[in-house]
């Protein structure tokens, strides 16, 4: 099937935008150490404190998802009333952070929950409710904390508890894309919608092998559905594979005859500095919402990556699920981004 050929659904997992859909502004919020990372520079907005001038973390998560919306509509010289919905995440139990910021900006909701794939299932949606005519505007945006996700997923941070080195750093931060027809920016071209994959991982500490055949699975039907090819791509990045994870991506890839070595990279191992002591590398749905809202939107901006392909990784466990002795199931979603007028 010709990629220019003006069909919205190309198989069962893909969809094709036909419509000139863009990411037309996007701004990120960050906490104090991705503020010390090396995409620093490319950050709206850096907190010099994980609380993030609120009385809680949680409330500190709410701040973040909140900056990062309305730096984007500062950004793109529109107010709330503009936009006709917004699809947001996060990792917390009954999505609060988004629940209680999009109270707070007014704005029609679709809250949407993909663990620490959500930000590219909410970019996905968002683009496929524009492309469709349900919205001329729309705002994708998913956010995460490190202490609150902590506390859920885990021990809390006053606990101390040990962690082993496949354990991974999640990301203080928040990311959003506002998504419409024509004007500047990246156009988002096509979505590859992933399955749920068990590998039988049942280790909460070690999500870059839980969530890697995730990836695989979904960026391999990616491949299939559009005809593309790693050489399609300038960059092919995973969401939050990090250290352990990426190398199991890129075997498994190879393994199906994909060789991606001279493109793929992970966000968890680009928003931190190798000296800072983060683990495996980042991890949390903000992991890719901010990287990709940030470097890699910038980078398209500028001409210097032509076709990016961005795998949002997510590990759908819960503490009960865990604790019950399942195994951890795990889902990918993918986006194509292609700059250049």
């Amino acid at each position: 099937m010709s990629n220019n050929q003006p069909v919205k659904r190309v198989n069962r997992q893909t969809w094709h935008f036909d419509q000139n859909v863009r990411l037309q502004s996007s701004a990120v919020a960050v906490g104090p150490k991705e503020g010390e990372g090396p995409l620093a520079h490319l950050f709206d907005k850096i907190h010099d404190d994980m609380y993030a001038g609120q009385q809680t973390w949680e409330d500190a998560e709410r701040q973040l998802m909140e900056d990062a919306v309305n730096t984007l509509l500062q950004k793109a010289g529109i107010t709330g009333k503009d936009v006709d919905i917004i699809l947001a995440g996060d990792l917390l139990n009954q999505n609060i952070t988004t629940n209680f910021t999009a109270e707070k900006l007014a704005m029609p909701l679709l809250g949407m929950y993909g663990a620490c794939s959500t930000s590219m299932l909410t970019l996905a949606n968002a683009a496929a409710l524009v492309n469709a005519g349900y919205a001329n505007r729309a705002i994708a945006a998913c956010s995460s904390h490190n202490a609150t996700a902590e506390r859920q997923y885990r021990y809390p941070t006053e606990y101390g508890g040990q962690k082993p080195p496949s354990a991974q750093w999640t990301v203080t931060g928040a990311g959003a894309g506002l998504v419409g027809i024509g004007g500047n920016g990246p156009r988002i071209t096509y979505a590859t919608m992933g399955k749920v994959v068990d590998m039988g991982i049942k280790d909460p500490f070690d999500m870059g092998t839980a969530m890697a055949p995730a990836a695989a699975s979904t960026i391999q039907t990616h491949f299939q559905d559009t005809g593309r090819s790693p050489e399609t791509y300038d960059l092919i990045v995973t969401g939050d594979l990090a250290a352990v994870g990426y190398p199991i991506l890129k075997e498994l890839m190879l393994a199906e005859g994909y060789d991606m070595d001279q493109v793929y990279n992970d966000c968890g191992l680009m928003i931190y500095s190798p000296d800072q002591d983060v683990f495996a590398g980042g991890s949390g749905c903000a992991s890719s919402a901010v990287v990709t809202y940030s470097y890699i939107i910038d980078q398209l901006n500028r001409g210097l990556l032509k076709n990016v392909l961005v795998c949002a990784t997510g590990a759908l466990l819960s503490p009960v699920s865990t604790q019950q002795g399942n195994s951890i199931p795990c889902i990918a979603h993918a986006v194509a981004l292609e700059g250049g007028s």
